[in-house]
């Protein structure tokens, strides 16, 4: 075994949920992510769409024991010493395809972690030669590190859920309610409010949104705020740019994700006259979605490409009169419109 060693992290994370243009729903899922040599494990294993055993949402016993599986406290759950590492995030079984490892101690004294033999695993026995990942791993942790840092997790008996409730305050309440309908369908709490007054601070205290419609007043956006701020709470705050509910979706999605900006893979999205530039750091699934709200008051949405890209900047045409553009990669969104940065 190799002597090198790799460090060792962890890092907040999300599979990003939202409305697709074709109508389907994409589940939001909070997790711990990997962070292995400074970047995301999941962004070395190129386009995947799945989140690690470490997810807010599950019971925090099954979180604990995933936790002192990883720590090799606990049995393995598949067959020949294999973890799961990541699977797949709406259902998380086997049968949907999981990239699994082998967790191993080394050293004189079994002080260190090591995974290795990576694959894709979709029965009880791994193939290394069909679906092994060739170039991922092994790595090897130094113990002290790795036992802090999944330690940490025990201590805390599980993932802070990241407040994955939004504060719906407009005058359009039909929208709002096909709006908060969608949010949670996807996994995502919504209440709809004229305002912030009378409510208690434990209530505002479980949100980690704010979205007001267009027209809703300044002198009540800012009670709103001192609201929140007099509670001690720090939300992230949306401004709607259209009555168009997937697109209020991804805004309100990208408000919640609590991922570190540094380890993002979409990293940019900018109108730029009839084209769009998006920049990604790993290769990956790139949908982009433009949406525009024609003169008759109808949306009108244009699927712009969907498709696996390279590391880098690209720059895709537009069809005319786009007014805003979504762009979804499996664990991040993007919204854009004119002017926008």
């Amino acid at each position: 075994m190799s002597a090198e060693y790799a460090t060792f992290g962890l890092a907040p994370a999300m599979r990003a949920g939202g409305v697709l243009a074709n109508g389907d729903y994409q589940v939001h899922r909070d997790f711990v992510d990997f962070i292995v040599n400074g970047r995301p494990l999941l962004f070395q294993l190129a386009d995947l769409d799945a989140v690690s055993p470490l997810a807010s949402d599950i019971p925090p016993a099954i979180f604990t024991t995933h936790v002192r599986r990883l720590l090799l406290e606990a049995e393995a759950p598949l067959h020949d010493g294999r973890y799961v590492i990541y699977g797949c995030p709406e259902c998380e079984g086997l049968e949907c395809g999981a990239v699994t490892a082998v967790i191993d101690r080394v050293g004189d004294e079994g002080e260190d972690y090591v995974w290795r033999d990576f694959a894709w695993q979709t029965s009880d026995h791994a193939d290394l030669e069909l679906n092994g990942y060739r170039g991922i791993g092994p790595f090897r942790f130094r113990g002290g590190e790795y036992r802090e840092e999944l330690g940490r997790l025990l201590e805390g008996a599980g993932p802070d859920s990241g407040r994955r409730r939004v504060l719906l305050i407009g005058a359009r309440v039909a929208l709002l309610a096909k709006l908060a309908a969608a949010l949670r369908t996807i996994g995502i709490g919504a209440e709809i409010a004229a305002d912030a007054a009378g409510v208690p601070e434990e209530e505002l205290r479980t949100y980690g949104a704010v979205a007001f419609g267009r027209a809703v007043p300044e002198r009540t956006r800012d009670a709103v705020r001192a609201a929140f701020e007099g509670a001690g709470v720090e939300v992230a705050y949306v401004d709607g740019l259209a009555p168009i509910v997937p697109l209020l979706v991804a805004q309100i999605e990208y408000a919640l994700d609590r991922s570190p900006r540094a380890q993002r893979r979409l990293t940019r999205l900018v109108l730029s006259g009839d084209a769009v530039v998006t920049e990604v750091t790993s290769t990956c699934r790139v949908r982009l979605t433009a949406y525009r709200v024609d003169r008759l008051l109808r949306t009108r949405v244009h699927e712009v490409l969907d498709a696996v890209l390279e590391p880098g900047e690209h720059r895709v045409a537009l069809p005319g009169k786009s007014q805003f553009v979504v762009a979804r990669t499996p664990d991040s969104v993007l919204v854009s419109s004119p002017g926008s940065p």
